[in-house]
C-alpha cells in the first residue's frame, strides 16, 4: 500500500492552494494521511479529488469547523502494522515524547503526526515517527515537504522535497 502524508498546509493562510507537486503525486496513493493544521476544510475536499480514502486529524490551529469535522486522533492498521495519526502539540523538542505518550498503550508500528513543520523520519525502539513537514510554511524547516509511506513486509517512509 502507498500513502501519501501531508501536514500545516496552513491554507488560506500560507498559501491558496496546496501545491500541485502533490495533488500530482497524490493521484498515485491508496491513501492520503492528513495531520492537522488544513485549518479549512476545503483542504479535505482537495485531497479527495485526486484520492477518495483520506484520512486526517485536527491541529491546533485549525478552524473551528475542522475541529468539529474530525478527531483528534485516530489508530488503524494496514496489514500487520499499527499506525496512530495525530497533530501533536508543544515544543519540537519535546514532540517524540508527547507521541509517545499519546500512544502508550496502543502498541502502534508508526506514528504519523505535524506541528512543528519540520520533517521526521526517524525510528525510536520498535516505533516509526513519520512528519512530513508542511508544503507551504518553512518556519521550522529549511524547505518545504511532503511524505510517501508503503507498506508491505516492511514500512518504508520517505521525505519529498518541494
Amino acid at each position: 500500500m502507498r500513502i501519501g502524508v501531508i501536514s500545516d498546509t496552513h491554507i488560506p493562510e500560507k498559501a491558496a492552494n496546496i501545491p500541485q507537486k502533490i495533488l500530482d503525486e497524490f493521484k498515485r496513493v491508496d491513501m492520503v494521511l492528513c495531520a492537522g493544521d488544513l485549518v479549512d476544510l476545503s483542504v479535505l475536499e482537495k485531497l479527495k479529488k485526486v484520492c477518495p480514502d483520506v484520512r486526517a486529524v485536527w491541529g491546533n490551529m485549525d478552524y473551528a469547523e475542522v475541529k468539529k469535522s474530525l478527531p483528534e486522533k485516530q489508530i488503524f492498521s494496514i496489514g500487520k502494522y499499527k499506525i496512530g495519526l495525530t497533530h501533536g502539540c508543544g515544543a519540537p523538542a519535546t514532540l517524540i515524547d508527547f507521541l509517545t505518550n499519546v500512544f502508550k498503550n496502543e502498541a502502534v508500528d508508526l506514528i504519523v503526526f505535524g506541528h512543528s513543520h519540520a520533517p521526521v523520519n526517524e525510528k525510536k525502539g520498535k516505533i516509526l515517527f513519520f512528519n512530513p513537514g508542511s508544503p507551504t510554511d518553512k518556519i521550522f524547516a529549511p524547505y518545504n515537504s511532503f511524505g510517501i509511506i508503503e507498506i508491505g513486509d516492511l514500512i518504508e517512509a520517505r521525505i519529498i522535497r518541494i
